[in-house]
């Protein structure tokens, strides 16, 4: 058996990178920062979130720079080879299978209105 479950809630560390193919599909890629309490500190801890489909376009529509949101997935990662050095790269992306937008009931009311009836709700 294996577990590979991931959830977050954090804030948007900017607004979303949205990337269309050909066959249909939407890809949005964004940081996620999230508190930790820490004794001397307050920094946040960032992943980097990539969001697929229906999804992507919520995100693409909905979350801005410091938007707080949840999400659930799981962890990958991605692989590469850098081009300046030759040497192999890797870094953990968490792929987003629920997205739920979080925050006051006034903010999320106020981005569905603007979507002029798209039938989103908070939980995606």
């Amino acid at each position: 058996m294996s577990l590979n479950s991931v959830t977050l809630v954090g804030r948007a560390g900017r607004d979303p990178e949205v990337r269309y193919f050909e066959s249909g599909s939407v890809v949005c890629n964004l940081p996620l920062a999230v508190d930790r309490r820490r004794r001397n500190s307050d920094q946040p801890d960032w992943f980097d979130l990539e969001i697929w489909d229906r999804r992507a376009e919520v995100a693409a529509n909905y979350v801005r720079k410091g938007k707080l949101i949840g999400i659930r997935g799981r962890l990958k990662f991605d692989h590469w080879q850098d081009r300046n050095t030759g040497a192999q790269r890797s870094k953990p992306v968490i792929r987003v299978d629920d997205l739920e937008l979080l925050g006051s009931k006034r903010e999320n009311e106020a981005a569905i209105s603007d979507a002029s009836g798209s039938g989103y709700e908070d939980e995606f």
